[in-house]
């Protein structure tokens, strides 16, 4: 489902593709920010501080929960919802962070992967998680 055009010129946020990029969240992200005059406010010291405490709430989730199993099968779909929605939060101030920053994090990451994959060899690293320089 293609995004809708809102009467403010912005995206309509209750309508949302299946096959979002990081690009266009990004400026989707950015326009929402101008749209209400918040640039001033949102310094990368600023926005690091959202992130940070946005990791928080993630971790609160997790809290006192023990070992959790892959796919949150202990999980409440409430609980799985509330996840959901504060990962976003961290994804949302990671990509507005690195946008007011310059650095487009699609580049950065599949930069960053290519360099994961030489430090960490299958031949090397298959089954373990020794570091990359004790392989």
């Amino acid at each position: 489902m293609e995004a809708v055009e809102a009467a403010d010129g912005g995206r309509d946020v209750h309508a949302w593709d299946a096959e979002i990029t990081l690009d266009r969240l990004r400026g989707d992200i950015r326009r929402f920010a101008s749209d209400r005059d918040w640039e001033q406010f949102q310094t990368p010291r600023n926005l690091l501080l959202a992130l940070v405490g946005e990791v928080g709430e993630v971790s609160e989730i997790f809290q006192w929960k023990g070992e959790v199993d892959n796919g949150l099968t202990g999980f409440s779909e409430e609980e799985k919802k509330h996840l959901g929605e504060e990962l976003s939060d961290v994804l949302f101030y990671l990509l507005r962070l690195s946008d007011v920053c310059g650095i487009d994090l699609g580049q950065a990451a599949g930069k960053k992967l290519l360099k994961n994959i030489e430090k960490y060899p299958v031949s090397k690293c298959y089954g373990k998680s020794t570091k990359y320089n004790k392989l």
